[in-house]
């Protein structure tokens, strides 16, 4: 198992090293750039992986099993319940390493080491959690109209922070819309980044919105909220259709 999370970790972080060591940079994006937008996904994923993994096992492991119907006998929340039935403390890794990329991309940088730098680090991070965790949820939902069909939920979760490792202007037009509009992947990562860094580009343009505005940092945490908000929503339509093992 260790050596598992050693090679995963590891891998999250080598294939762009190694792409930048050999072509060097993109233009102004150079291999910190990268690598702190890329860990403020990676950190993202690994804390919504490590406290709701239930929901990753929820379509094989409760709902097609039954087990699921022992939930809703009991007198609690099943968003909490599902969440906390399965919990991998080495899938907290995967955040160690993030966090330490973040800090040593910040420090090559020259962020400023003040409270608005880690205030927005801290949102971003928590808002990034919330808007994997709504993926998670919302693929559960789906789970009770497909019940098992749910490879997609990969482009959205493993796939989806492989995006971050492009510079925002290279971007195509259909990624970087839906990574911002439709699930905020950019705004729990390049926002805050260039919030902290004070990047200047015509990023800002692109999405229609002031990239490098101070307040964007900010904007990780409301994203995460509505995010997962929204993938409730989808849960509790689903959890309607349930109509258990036994009927």
């Amino acid at each position: 198992m260790a050596l598992s999370v050693l090679v995963t970790c590891v891998m999250d972080i080598l294939p762009a090293y190694l792409l930048f060591s050999r072509m060097g940079s993109v233009g102004v994006w150079t291999w910190e750039r990268i690598l702190l937008v890329y860990a403020l996904a990676v950190t993202s994923f690994g804390l919504a992986e490590s406290f709701c993994r239930g929901f990753d096992y929820f379509p094989w492991h409760m709902l097609r099993s039954g087990d699921f119907d022992r939930l809703l006998l009991r007198p609690r929340s099943l968003i909490w319940q599902v969440a906390g039935s399965f919990f991998h403390i080495h899938r907290l890794a995967r955040a160690s390493i993030g966090i330490g990329a973040i800090v040593w991309a910040l420090g090559r940088l020259g962020a400023p080491a003040n409270a608005y730098t880690v205030s927005v680090i801290a949102l971003a991070l928590v808002g990034g959690a919330l808007v994997y965790s709504g993926v998670f949820v919302m693929s559960s939902g789906v789970a009770f109209y497909t019940i098992k069909a749910l490879d997609w939920i990969y482009i959205v979760t493993n796939a989806s922070y492989q995006v971050t490792r492009i510079p925002i202007e290279y971007m195509p037009p259909i990624f970087r819309h839906a990574f911002t509009f439709v699930m905020p992947m950019l705004v729990i990562s390049y926002m805050p980044a260039a919030a902290v860094c004070g990047w200047q580009s015509n990023a800002g343009a692109l999405f229609g919105l002031a990239a490098a505005h101070p307040l964007s940092g900010y904007l990780a945490l409301p994203a995460g909220i509505a995010f997962l908000a929204l993938s409730r929503l989808v849960w509790k339509i689903g959890l309607r259709k349930y109509q258990s093992t036994g009927s």
